[in-house]
């Protein structure tokens, strides 16, 4: 077995913060990286987690000490490529061992253009970025003061459209697995895992972000879906006028960002959280039921309590009790910020699918009732 080069790499925070390691995946350009850094607390999906379309604009720490072990492989993309800005790891698995796998981390990271860092200190960074949020950083095997430079010209994703980066050119339909239903899905950066779910439903046409209103009407369907998708739901204005123009039209259901834009199509406000939620391991108290869900998260911004006064709050984060979910009062319409498809994660939030084709069927009727 051939030992790979070590190439030293830097890591630097726009608040001066410089952490040292190595350089894995595509070497980026002028051997410099930039985003905003987050972290993530999953013990396993990394695959997943790297080809989500929400983390457009940032670059990925990864808690757990130890990413790669099993690999990567062909069905486990939850988008067409990566798009976030790189990944960071305290140690890269040098081979795998998985009877799934058809390529390791490194080889991934590299076919797609993704730039990494190894041996970093990532405890160090966590707790740096807990204690002082997220922030623009740079990484690659360029010097300190570039380094430095870049990510004190790194905007991060307040205020920017990062949707127009993620979002599917053309309408596609993925067909029914299962049911009968006709559902239209706005991709804002969906998931594959997500597709699969809507598809046990019936047949699911995506759609563009940009989609007017009256074309997606235009399609009959029995139900609406708005998708996850990365950074502020600020800039997304249009996006939001849409939505508008569907409540009471059909049932429309909402998921992370499309969450976000729901409510703001409500009127509710939205804030940018310290260092946001991103992990497996999230309790949320189902209000109704008063039961504990473990879940899935990864997002930045939430919805402010109390500026929805024509919904009900359903679920509510036990961490920093934050805003999980609301109903509408007088349209059928609902939403949850987390991610109940998994992908990776626990699975206790599934039932959120049924309560669509529920509130699709009493709307509509009997699949296929809305022709």
């Amino acid at each position: 077995m051939t030992r790979q080069r070590i190439v030293e790499a830097a890591l630097v925070l726009v608040d001066g913060e410089v952490f040292e390691g190595e350089a894995i995946g595509a070497e980026p350009d002028g051997g410099v990286a930039t985003g905003e850094v987050v972290f993530n607390t999953v013990l396993s999906g990394y695959q997943e987690v790297i080809t989500d379309p929400s983390y457009a604009g940032q670059i990925i720490t990864f808690t757990a000490s130890h990413i790669g072990n099993y690999g990567v492989n062909h069905d486990d993309h939850e988008s067409r490529r990566p798009f976030c800005r790189g990944i960071v790891v305290r140690d890269l698995a040098r081979r795998r061992s998985n009877w799934r796998s058809s390529d390791d981390l490194n080889g991934l990271l590299r076919a797609h253009g993704v730039p990494g860092i190894a041996g970093i200190d990532t405890r160090r960074l966590t707790r740096h970025l807990r204690d002082a949020g997220a922030m623009p950083g740079a990484f690659g095997t360029a010097d300190v003061a570039t380094l430095a430079a870049a990510a004190a010209i790194e905007p991060g994703t307040d205020g920017i459209d990062l949707v127009a980066t993620v979002t599917c050119e053309a309408p596609l339909v993925v067909g029914s697995t299962g049911g009968g239903r006709r559902i239209v899905a706005y991709d804002f950066g969906i998931k594959a895992t997500i597709l699969e779910h809507l598809s046990g439903l019936g047949e699911v046409t995506v759609v563009p972000a940009s989609t007017p209103a009256t074309e997606v009407l235009e399609m009959a369907p029995d139900g609406v879906f708005l998708s996850n998708g990365p950074g502020d739901p600020g800039p997304l204005a249009a996006i939001r006028e849409n939505i508008t123009a569907l409540l009471g039209e059909v049932p429309i259901f909402g998921i992370c960002l499309g969450h976000q834009l729901l409510a703001g199509a409500l009127g509710a406000e939205t804030f940018k959280l310290p260092f946001g939620h991103h992990g497996g391991n999230h309790p949320v108290r189902n209000l109704a039921t008063g039961k504990v869900e473990i879940t899935s998260q990864n997002h930045n911004y939430c919805v402010a309590e109390g500026s929805i006064p024509s919904a009900v709050l359903t679920h509510v984060n036990l961490n920093d009790q934050t805003v999980e979910g609301i109903r509408c009062s007088d349209v059928p319409a609902f939403s949850v910020q987390y991610h109940p498809e998994a992908g990776p994660g626990p699975h206790d939030s599934r039932y959120l699918f049924a309560e669509f084709e529920d509130m699709m069927e009493s709307v509509g009727g009997p699949a296929g009732g809305r022709g």
